[in-house]
């Protein structure tokens, strides 16, 4: 039987890591994240480029400001909940089990960590060292650099991530060689343990695996029994996994106020690549995309973006977010923006042989967007009919593809029966009436005069007299001769409640 196999994934200074992943700009610069309440913010987290230039943990921000080209940033819980998540959906495409190694719940935590069960999955990405430089990969892809530890002891593999970098390979029965040389906080013990280890000569982990248990214990107490099984790597541990929530969601809090929609794009570019990367990987696509932003005065600001079928296009999607914006701009400055995507599954329309060709979902959804920014948002769209006794209502809803496949048309074929058609008109031509024995006999609008031969009706209809719209309705269907001599059969309407004649419109 083969022995359990693990496989840790530590990232180290996750703060700055989670604030850089989005801004790409400020990789290649020193940064600082600051953490605690002003005046008292210390520096909690750097990256490589400011530990060059004498950047320490634990230097106030008066400190750090007294240095050039350094770049602080406040801490951002929001962003590192969103990169630990991301962090655990790159874990999961290797091993569905997965165990938190982090302490999440603690706001002083400095790094992320996680560990995979990958025991029987060489057929799959092969040998150990294989599947830790792919699984290293993937995580550089989504923007978080790692170091990643394989050993067939769970606290072995925790232990030798947190204190090394790259990857590294402890093979079965080496454990206690692996952790020999590290120092002796590995353990994370508290104080007057470590100072009592220190006052006898005790700094490395190896040195703590060669100490006599029992006499170990006589002078520190049962727990010194778990510290030596700790640095020996020796220690059972019964996995608990965590059930990987797939949420697509982005979030970026800026440092300084955004006013510029530019700046705004340049991350919101960013955000969306990583939402289309991720739902690609499940192979799922962009159904919606929600935009929330927080605005200076503590004010919010939300839109919706719905494109007509779902995609994963990234340049098309950042265009919708640009055109929106610029429909409805931000009031205030923003001081953090969130992308939150439902996925969904992309399919492709199968037309019918004779059906016209239709544009590309991309370019309608587009024309679309830019058409509601210059008639309005409830101009533009598809026409639905609501459910009410009211003549001609209608509601705009936003335009969709239809999902189904639609099938293989045929030639239509002439019908015997002839077919009347009505041409409604968009808006109601307003006319004067002439009545005679309570039916119209003549009328005139702004260009003809028209003599009636025939009036059939009224047909009256009316309804909604609770609400604040009623309509009180008579309807007449009327043949009429104008000047020329031309006859023209139209449909008349005379609105009772504030005695107003239109011709609403023509038999054809």
């Amino acid at each position: 039987m083969n022995p359990n196999l693990y496989a840790c994934v530590h990232a180290a200074e996750f703060p700055t890591q989670a604030l850089l992943r989005l801004n790409t700009q400020l990789a290649s610069q020193p940064v600082a994240v600051l953490d605690g309440r002003p005046p008292l913010q210390t520096i909690c987290s750097v990256n490589r480029n400011a530990r060059l230039k004498g950047v320490s943990l634990g230097m106030t921000r008066l400190e750090a400001e007294s240095i050039p080209d350094l770049h602080l940033l406040p801490r951002s819980p929001e962003t590192e909940a969103a990169a630990r998540t991301i962090l655990h959906e790159c874990a999961a495409h290797f091993s569905p089990r997965i165990e938190a190694a982090s302490p999440q719940a603690t706001s002083h935590a400095t790094s992320a960590a996680c560990i995979l069960d990958i025991t029987g999955t060489e057929r799959l990405f092969g040998p150990p060292q294989t599947l830790a430089e792919r699984l290293r990969t993937a995580l550089e892809t989504v923007g978080l650099r790692t170091s990643i530890t394989v050993s067939s002891n769970f606290h072995a593999a925790r232990i030798k991530a947190a204190s090394s970098r790259g990857i590294v390979v402890i093979p079965d029965g080496q454990e206690a060689l692996a952790l020999s040389k590290l120092p002796l906080a590995a353990l994370d013990l508290d104080e007057g343990t470590t100072e009592t280890l220190a006052i006898w000569g005790i700094r490395l982990l190896g040195d703590v695996a060669a100490l006599p248990e029992s006499e170990l214990v006589a002078r520190l107490g049962p727990q010194a029994v778990t510290w030596r099984n700790l640095a020996s790597g020796t220690l059972a541990h019964t996995f608990q996994p965590i059930e990987a929530e797939f949420s697509l969601k982005e979030f970026c809090d800026f440092d300084t106020p955004i006013e510029n929609q530019d700046s705004l794009l340049f991350i919101g570019a960013r955000m969306i690549d990583c939402l289309a990367a991720r739902a690609a990987t499940r192979a799922l696509s962009l159904a919606s995309l929600n935009i929330e932003m927080q605005l200076e005065g503590s004010h919010n600001y939300q839109r919706n973006l719905r494109p007509a079928i779902p995609t994963i296009d990234c340049k098309f999607l950042l265009k919708l977010l640009q055109l929106e914006i610029a429909a409805h701009p931000p009031q205030a400055a923003v001081l953090s923006l969130t992308l939150t995507a439902q996925a969904g599954q992309s399919s492709k329309v199968q037309l019918g042989l004779f059906a016209p060709q239709t544009p590309e979902p991309s370019r309608l959804d587009v024309t679309i967007a830019r058409l509601k920014a210059i008639a309005g948002e409830d101009r533009v769209g598809s026409p639905v009919l609501e459910d009410s006794h009211r003549p001609g209502s209608f509601r705009m809803q936003a335009f969709s593809v239809p999902a189904q496949t639609s099938k293989i048309s045929t030639i239509p074929t002439e019908s015997p029966h002839p077919h009347l058609a009505l041409r409604r008109m968009r808006p109601p031509v307003p006319v004067r009436v002439q009545l005679q024995a309570q039916q119209p006999v003549a009328f005139r609008s702004t260009e003809q005069t028209f003599r009636v031969s025939a009036a059939y009706g009224p047909w009256k209809t009316s309804g909604c007299w609770w609400s604040t719209e009623p309509w009180n309705t008579e309807e007449w269907d009327v043949l009429a001769e104008n000047t020329n001599g031309n006859s023209v059969t139209c449909l008349l309407v005379h609105n009772c409640a504030i005695n107003q004649w239109q011709l609403e419109a023509y038999y054809d």
